[in-house]
């Protein structure tokens, strides 16, 4: 199938030929008929693109001070590589789609195959959409109006934010396709509507609609024509719709509003607000948030948990159902909103429209008909990227998962050792195509289940969420392929015990899997010189790992327990690995205690080895991004060595070394790939299996400890 993308790099569109996207529970995949271009949005988006390095800065000044941070603490080229990474990666565009439901997933109710829906799918041939962000198309509505129902939403959200009633004056700032909608929605709430822009065909598209206008570019007074609309008493809502970096609309606003009148930001503007603008008023201000409540809540959208209507009468996706009501009655007429109309192909014209001198209000990209492309066709789920190359004898690697992690680190690290890659597959197509046209793919899939069935591949790469890890390495393991998971192996010990018993049972049949986890800190060249001076020392050791891990928010998915498991699951365990490497010996008990104050995200772990070395993990959340992320210390018979944030290590009375520096930072992800490579093509396995069962054992009980 077919879906655009953009460059956050050049800022240029493509039609993309992508997998068709998986299904999800509680998802409905979807055949386009129509999506509409937002104008606000994407013209922002593309006209990033285009900006300079220097430009993009200027945009987000709040990024600035974050690679400055991380040049700090990492170092030039790895912050480099990851901003760039960043940029490289294309941006699926839209968020306004029509269509007609091809399949339902697990536990979907309340749809069936066939009905017309509106969601905020992107401008693709099929989308898969969760329920909660779809909505039913009434008979009478047509497509072409009904791809306007999600803009309409926002407007609305708005709208119910400034409580208007029966007879109230508001003001709506910005004639866009979200303004215009505005106007119309605020007129049938019975209200008096004053609306300025500076485009005189939009407002004479408001005078229509039954609204009076301030032409701002002929010089006229909103604020003068404001006090007279409402009869010298104020305005008593104010809403914005416009886009601009200017705060002047918020104080022309405030200006214009009666004592306690209602100030409600829809669109972006600058929000430098004056104390004075808002004190003897005692004016209130709110920013609305999207299609209304349920936007940007993962239980929501992603999860398809509905808020009660008694408690929450209008969620988004009940948003939605009103502005598609407000269609089908006529009260809402966005026929005369249509400026262009273009087929997908065109799509390249559509995007030069946009960001050119010709005026455009609503653009709308039409999607091939059945008779046009067949079903069977649309949702084809593998692409072919590059001709197959022969690898006998070589490592073939097949990978599942192509988020930021997989492709700015792991699949690199990968390519570098020379070994065939076939395929990646991914859950929504894009990011897969991505990471298989950048480092040379054979081909990219929506299907997992292909790569553990194709004969080319001998060994799997898991780079998914946390959840999924166990599941997806018994399968390899299964398929007799070997297998290399992104920490951690997995969350629970029953999940540990089945991927133990897996193994078991094809070793029985004869093949020996090479299983191995991105435990990589090991494999870091300062790790490797450590480990070779403790070899020559017989006393017992003390391991102190600091870990600066900084805060993530809790929304993030490595916090949901079921789906990430906390953080310490996902990313401590690479250091009770590292000692235990370290320590060369079996850990025999673990304490873990936390900070009642702070976040799960911190906590200590005591670690006891049997050879009567200890080790303790201070996995920090509430420190400073600005102080290093890790650091090791090392005391053993007199002597201290010590590892800052893997780019330097000194030895302090210690015989033959004093320090060992490298230029940037190398935590050994390339030498952990290359180490399973050359295990797969017959060097032996380079961790110890039931090596990686301890510390994954030790890191459930630690996680389940810090939880409590």
């Amino acid at each position: 199938m077919r879906q655009i993308l953009q460059s956050l790099k050049t800022g240029a569109t493509e039609v993309a030929d992508v997998p068709c996207p998986a299904l999800s529970r509680g998802q409905l995949l979807i055949r386009s008929s129509r999506t509409l271009v937002s104008a606000g949005t994407e013209r922002m988006l593309v006209d990033f693109g285009k900006a300079s390095l220097i430009g993009k800065a200027r945009q987000q000044p709040e990024r600035v001070k974050q690679v400055l941070d991380k040049i700090m603490t990492d170092g030039l080229a790895p912050t480099l590589e990851a901003v760039f990474s960043k940029l490289d990666q294309p941006l699926p565009l839209g968020y306004c789609n029509v269509g007609a439901v091809l399949e339902t997933g697990p536990e979907v109710q309340g749809f069936q195959l066939g009905d017309r829906v509106v969601s905020n799918g992107r401008h693709a041939e099929a989308v898969a959409v969760p329920v909660n962000l779809c909505a039913r198309v009434p008979a009478t509505v047509a497509d072409d109006e009904a791809a306007f129902t999600v803009l309409g939403a926002i407007a609305l959200q708005g709208i119910r934010l400034a409580a208007p009633t029966l007879g109230e004056a508001v003001f709506v700032t910005g004639l866009g396709l979200i303004g215009l909608m505005a106007v119309q929605l605020l007129r049938a709430h019975g209200c008096r509507v004053l609306a300025a822009d500076l485009d005189p065909g939009r407002l004479r598209l408001a005078e229509q609609f039954g609204a009076a206008t301030v032409n701002v570019a002929a010089g006229e007074d909103p604020i003068a024509a404001a006090q007279e609309f409402s009869r010298g008493r104020g305005m008593d809502a104010v809403i914005i719709t416009a886009s601009t970096k200017s705060s002047e609309p918020v104080h022309q606003a405030a200006l214009m509003s009666r004592k306690r009148g209602r100030i409600v930001l829809v669109g972006v503007t600058g929000v430098e607000l004056s104390r004075a603008d808002f004190y003897e008023k005692e004016l209130t201000f709110q920013v609305s948030c999207s299609y209304g409540p349920g936007r940007y809540d993962p239980n929501y959208e992603e999860k398809g948990q509905d808020y009660p209507v008694g408690f929450v009468r209008w969620t988004e996706q009940r948003n939605f159902e009103a502005v598609l009501d407000m269609l089908a009655d006529g009260r809402l007429n966005v026929k005369s909103l249509i400026s262009h109309s273009f087929d997908l192909h065109e799509a390249e014209r559509a995007y030069t429209l946009l960001s050119g001198a010709e005026p455009s209000l609503g653009i709308l990209l039409k999607y091939p008909a059945v008779s046009e492309m067949s079903t069977d066709r649309l949702i084809r789920r593998s692409v072919i990227l590059n001709p197959a190359v022969a690898s006998a004898g070589k490592a073939a690697l097949g990978f599942i998962g192509s988020g930021n992690y997989a492709t700015a680190v792991l699949i690199p690290a990968f390519k570098a050792t020379g070994a065939r890659l076939v395929a990646v597959a991914s859950n929504a197509g894009v990011s897969g195509v991505h990471a298989g046209r950048k480092f040379g793919l054979e081909k990219t899939t929506t299907d997992a289940s292909t790569v553990f069935t194709d004969d080319e591949i001998n060994a799997v790469i898991v780079a998914t969420r946390h959840n999924s890890h166990a599941n997806l390495v018994c399968q390899a393991i299964e398929a007799r392929k070997h297998v290399f998971v992104e920490k951690p192996l997995a969350l629970c010990l029953e999940d540990l015990q089945r991927i133990e018993a897996t193994r078991e049972k094809v070793v029985v049949s004869g093949f020996t899997p090479i299983i191995a986890v991105g435990f990589n800190r090991r494999f870091a060249p300062h790790v490797q010189k450590i480990q070779s001076l403790l070899t020559g020392v017989s006393g017992v050791k003390a391991f102190i790992m600091t870990v600066n891990a900084g805060a993530v928010p809790p929304e993030h998915w490595t916090q949901d327990q079921v789906i990430g498991g906390g953080r310490i699951a996902g990313e401590a365990c690479h250091f009770i690995d590292l000692l235990r490497f370290l320590a060369g010996s079996q850990i025999v008990r673990h304490t873990t205690s936390g900070i009642a104050s702070a976040s799960r995200d911190t906590a200590t772990i005591q670690l006891e080895f049997a050879d009567g070395s200890t080790g303790t993990v201070h996995y920090f959340a509430n420190g400073s991004k600005a102080f290093a992320k890790e650091r090791l210390e090392v005391f053993v018979d007199g002597r201290i060595l010590q590892l800052d944030n893997f780019r330097k290590l000194t030895g302090y009375g210690w015989p033959g070394f004093n320090r060992m520096n490298l230029w940037r930072q190398d935590k050994g992800q390339k030498a952990c790939a290359a180490a399973f490579v050359r295990g797969v093509e017959g060097g032996g396995s380079p961790m110890s299996f039931h090596e990686l069962l301890e510390v994954s054992r030790v890191t459930i009980e630690v996680a389940k400890a810090a939880r409590e």
